[in-house]
């Protein structure tokens, strides 16, 4: 006993060494673990925290991507617009509510396709609204300077944020709105010279559909807000409202304008520590952000801590077990690392899985089994059905298509084929909002690695429905374009920069007798005579150097050999890159217009001579008449004064005198009607105030009046009344004019002459009396020569020339005259009035001599 004591006295050191060692290396080991473990879990952290860094700068580079296209998709549209025929075409009649229903049915078209757009709308540059997409809109003024600075010519801006859901909403006073719009501006130029504005109203609600969709199987929040940091749209979990201001935000206060992209951890819109990423748009004046709160995204790192918490407690377990038993330590420790490795190879596949999925967003990605039916669908699923993802299972996508292309869609999935084939077409499906469509699908078949035998099918589709109606929308175009050549009655004809005939319409061929199957290919002109072709070689090559249109005329040969006037009119087409596509021409036969203008000219150098012999005679004969009528008058005269003991003779010079002065004032007629037709007469013009003409007549007329005890009430404006005419004729007219009504006048009666500017800015000149008036057939036919008045003959032996001059006279000087009854025609006191316009000269018009024809 003793022995075995001593023989343990003198081990017990070394059980102790071995003690210690033993729980020196339990300690070690257990540290060795916990540190093992502390920094496997920071490492974690660090890798999940990068893992929502990515997520994020993805999802923010997505959502970039994807509000930048749908705004320039929208500008895109706006240019369209611009550019369509049927804009400039609806506008040529003006500003007002037929403009704006004209072009109703082409903004429609605008929005088809376009689902961020609330509205398209046409607008002066005085905010008028000239159409819109909106029924009702069309005459709307709104108030422009809502919407800020316009765009330059043929460009677009990006308005602020404003409360309203449609133009109603722009009116200047118009109620606040609980809804929001953002305006999208173009200026745009007619080809009249005419500008306008092409607006269209983005919905925020839809950009931030695209948010909460994009976000929909991801954690976090998406904000788009302007540069300056107001904010536009946010998805479903963002408290903000939009139109809020951002400027405390780190992205705006510290990294914009300096960065156009980055992720951060750290304060963001929302409460809490962020995982916080943005990205500038690319084209537009947007910022999108993307936030991810750093407990979410840290939630599966918190559940590998319970499995590395686990691990450390069954660690220390084996780390206590193996200073007992060594083997079952050793055991423990393979065992748990074994689950840390499976742990981090699920790690690693959900991430990769999401990587995929994320990168996939803009497409339909599904899976299908072998016979088609569908294993896996991503969130696009929704633009092919109104079925929710999870009743996706099962279904088959040849039952989903339209009829007509169910059959190329069956192809798709049928087992036969290449391994690895690709397949591809297209089919077209009802979407949920009714509209019919048009999908390009690509199938993949999936085999079994070792048997090759057919597992699946892995696809994608893409939403081609706006190509396609635009490529149909071209084709149809171009055939409308080709068609209504074919029926212009012109020759027209296109021929290329090298000058070889590209095209020819049916009258070209009728014209020229040369079918196209033989002349396209062949250069211009090949079948004109040199000297012709020269002349247009020359014009083409101007054309071409210079550009623009040109117009000239010369003869062609017609393919029944006669020569045709023609009006030749060129102008350089453009090809898509800048350059000169070809020459456009179109001829017009103008031969007969020629030969009309030709046979007009020689009728009139006919009549003109006719007109001056006529004249000519008139005054000679009016000449030869007054030699004989002196001797009369002066005989007369002699033999009144000789009988005046004789009252009979007395009476019978009497009445040769008064004939031969009624005979002496028909030939002075005569001859001032010959002098005015004359081709030697002449007009002298000079600026002249008409009222002293006007007075001076007046003061000539005085003594007529007073023997008839005429009253006479003249007005005249204050300012002077200058034209340009000639003073001797004008106091002619009005002599004449005043001299009739002076005549016609009751004794006692009044006479009224007024003087005035017109509206029209004519000097309108009335003179009136309170005579027995004219009949309406005569208002007109007392203006002819040798015509009176029915009502106002007398007896007095007029000639009936003298508002015959008068008209001439005025007509000469640019003016017309013409008469009105002031009252019934015959009764008494009713009076007749004589109205003379002349047109105003302008101020720098020098005196001319008017030769008159």
């Amino acid at each position: 006993m003793k022995l075995d004591a001593l023989v343990l006295q003198e081990h017990r050191p070394t059980v102790d060494r071995q003690r210690l060692a033993v729980y020196l290396a339990a300690v070690l080991l257990s540290l060795a673990l916990l540190v093992s473990l502390a920094g496997l879990a920071w490492y974690e952290r660090g890798e999940a925290v990068d893992a929502a860094q990515d997520r994020s700068r993805l999802m923010s580079r997505v959502l970039e991507d994807q509000i930048t296209r749908a705004v320039e998709s929208a500008a895109q549209g706006l240019r369209s617009l611009g550019d369509s025929p049927a804009l400039a075409a609806a506008l040529a009649g003006g500003e007002g509510h037929a403009a704006g229903e004209a072009l109703s049915q082409q903004l429609s078209q605008t929005l088809q396709g376009q689902p961020v757009l609330r509205n398209v709308a046409v607008l002066s540059l005085q905010g008028q609204v000239l159409a819109s997409s909106e029924a009702g809109e069309a005459g709307l003024q709104l108030s422009l300077p809502l919407l800020g600075a316009l765009p330059p010519e043929g460009g677009d801006r990006l308005a602020a944020l404003l409360p309203g859901r449609g133009l109603r909403d722009l009116r200047l006073g118009a109620p606040a709105s609980p809804v929001f719009m953002l305006p999208l501006l173009r200026q745009h130029r007619l080809p009249g010279g005419r500008h306008v504005l092409l607006l269209a109203l983005i919905n925020p609600d839809a950009l931030a559909n695209y948010q909460s969709q994009a976000l929909a199987d991801a954690k976090g929040s998406a904000l788009l807000s302007s540069f300056d940091g107001q904010l536009l749209a946010a998805s479903e979990s963002v408290s903000q409202d939009p139109g809020t201001r951002l400027s405390h935000h780190p992205v705006f206060a510290q990294w914009l304008p300096s960065r156009e992209h980055g992720s951060y951890v750290g304060v963001g819109a929302q409460p809490g520590t962020q995982v916080v990423a943005f990205r500038v748009s690319r084209t537009r004046p947007l910022v999108v952000l993307v936030e991810e709160r750093l407990d979410l995204a840290l939630q599966g790192w918190r559940e590998l801590m319970h499995v590395l918490l686990a691990v450390a407690g069954a660690g220390l377990v084996l780390v206590s077990g193996a200073a007992w038993v060594a083997l079952r330590s050793l055991s423990n420790g393979a065992r748990a690392r074994a689950a840390l490795d499976r742990a981090h190879q699920r790690v690693a596949a959900r991430e990769h899985d999401l990587r995929v999925l994320l990168k996939s967003l803009q497409e339909f990605v599904f899976r299908t089994d072998a016979q088609g039916g569908i294993t896996f669908v991503n969130a696009r699923w929704s633009a092919l059905s109104a079925l929710p993802i999870r009743e996706a299972q099962g279904l088959r996508l040849p039952d989903l298509v339209a009829p007509q292309h169910r059959q190329r869609m069956e192809a798709l999935f049928a087992p036969e084929g290449q391994p690895g084939e690709s397949r591809s077409t297209q089919f077209a499906l009802q979407a949920p909002d009714g509209q019919m469509r048009r999908f390009e699908i690509s199938v993949l078949p999936l085999r079994d690695e070792q048997t090759q035998a057919l597992s699946g099918f892995a696809g994608s589709a893409v939403d081609v429905t706006e190509r396609w109606v635009a490529q149909q929308s071209l084709q149809h175009q171009l055939a409308f374009s080709a068609l209504l050549q074919e029926m212009s009655p012109l020759p027209v004809s296109m021929f290329d920069a090298e000058g070889r005939y590209v095209t020819v319409n049916q009258a070209w061929e009728e014209f020229t007798g040369r079918s196209r199957q033989v002349t396209l290919g062949q250069p211009v002109g090949n079948f004109m005579p040199k000297a012709e072709r020269l002349v247009h070689d020359e014009q083409d090559a101007r054309l071409l150097r210079e550009g623009g249109r040109i117009r000239y005329e010369t003869q062609i040969q017609h393919r029944d050999g006669s020569l045709r006037d023609m009006l030749i009119t060129k102008v350089r087409v453009p090809d898509q890159n800048g350059g000169v596509a070809g020459i456009l021409c179109t001829l017009e036969d103008v031969s007969e217009f020629r030969a009309a203008e030709r046979a007009t000219r020689e009728a009139r150098d006919v009549a003109q001579e006719a007109s001056r012999a006529k004249s000519e005679f008139v005054a000679n004969i009016s000449h030869e008449l007054r030699t004989p009528l002196q001797s009369i008058l002066g005989f007369s005269e002699l033999g009144m004064a000789r009988g005046r003991d004789a009252p009979k003779l007395a009476s019978m010079f009497s009445d040769i005198q008064q004939a031969g002065q009624r005979m002496l004032a028909l030939v002075n007629d005569l001859l001032d009607v010959s002098k005015i037709e004359s081709s030697v007469g002449t007009f002298d013009l000079e600026r002249c105030d008409l009222r002293g003409l006007i007075q001076g007549v007046m003061r000539e007329l005085e003594p007529l009046m007073a023997r008839r005890h005429l009253r006479l009430s003249l007005r005249q404006p204050a300012t002077p009344l200058a034209a340009k005419v000639d003073p001797l004729r004008f106091q002619q007219v009005v002599r004449n004019v005043m001299a009739n009504a002076i005549k016609f006048s009751p004794e006692g009666g009044a006479l009224d002459v007024r003087a005035q500017l017109s509206p029209q800015g004519e000097v309108h000149i009335r003179v009136a009396d309170q005579g027995p008036g004219i009949p309406p057939a005569e208002l007109e036919k007392i203006f002819d020569a040798f015509v009176q008045s029915s009502q106002t003959k007398d007896g007095s032996g007029g000639t009936g020339l003298g508002l015959a001059i008068c008209r001439k006279i005025i007509e000469i000087h640019g003016g017309r005259i013409y008469a009105e009854n002031l009252g019934e025609p015959g009764s008494e006191g009713s009076g007749a009035a004589f109205h003379i316009l002349l047109p105003l000269r302008q101020q720098g018009d020098s005196q001319v001599m008017s030769t008159l024809d």
